[in-house]
């Protein structure tokens, strides 16, 4: 089984806990706050991995700090998660939380690159024609760079929609060279005469 199909089966457990609180959305806030903890902190990275604090003393010291912030049901979920040792999952649990969450509400997910950082009514417009394109409540995740001149760059799951300038610059690029190499390949056929 994947790393991936293991966190969302883990991910898929703790939406259902989450479900029994009627809070999903507040526990995609959550699973985000730790996620990006683990992403963001070396310190808590190894101290989750390090075979030097034994796990009862781990999950003992993470009740203490999370048993006040968190729910309880939350709290036990990632005693579980140090029990089988899937701590270096959390970051695909929490994407995959977000995914599962999202095809339950009939949201999608889109990354959108601008060479611009948009303002947000130029957002709440491009969320909103985003939606009728792709037929459902999009919610983008806004990044900039440069280097794609101008346009936009659209990521959904593993389509990409590239209407970037950069992209076409590159077409026009190949479509030029194929051209040139169709020629000078048809001129030398034809011989010396």
């Amino acid at each position: 089984m994947s790393r991936y199909s293991v966190a969302r089966n883990y991910a898929d457990t703790l939406l259902a806990l989450a479900g029994r609180e009627g809070a999903e959305e507040e526990w995609l806030v959550m699973a985000g706050e730790i996620a990006s903890l683990y992403r963001e902190s070396s310190a808590f990275r190894s101290f989750l991995h390090t075979p030097r604090v034994e796990p009862e003393e781990k999950k003992r010291m993470l009740r203490s700090v999370l048993g006040d912030r968190y729910p309880e049901p939350l709290v036990t979920f990632l005693m579980v998660v140090l029990d089988k040792r899937r701590q270096g999952l959390l970051l695909l649990m929490e994407e995959a939380y977000r995914e599962l969450l999202n095809e339950r509400t009939g949201r999608v997910h889109a990354s959108v690159t601008l060479p611009f950082e948009p303002d947000a009514d130029f957002r709440a417009e491009l969320e909103a024609a985003l939606s009728g394109f792709l037929d459902g409540d999009v919610v983008a995740e806004f990044r900039t760079d440069e280097e794609i001149i101008g346009g936009l760059v659209v990521r959904v799951k593993d389509r990409v929609l590239d209407g970037s300038v950069r992209r076409s610059l590159q077409l026009m690029r190949r479509a030029l060279l194929e051209d040139v190499e169709a020629s000078g390949t048809a001129r030398h056929s034809d011989g010396p005469r």
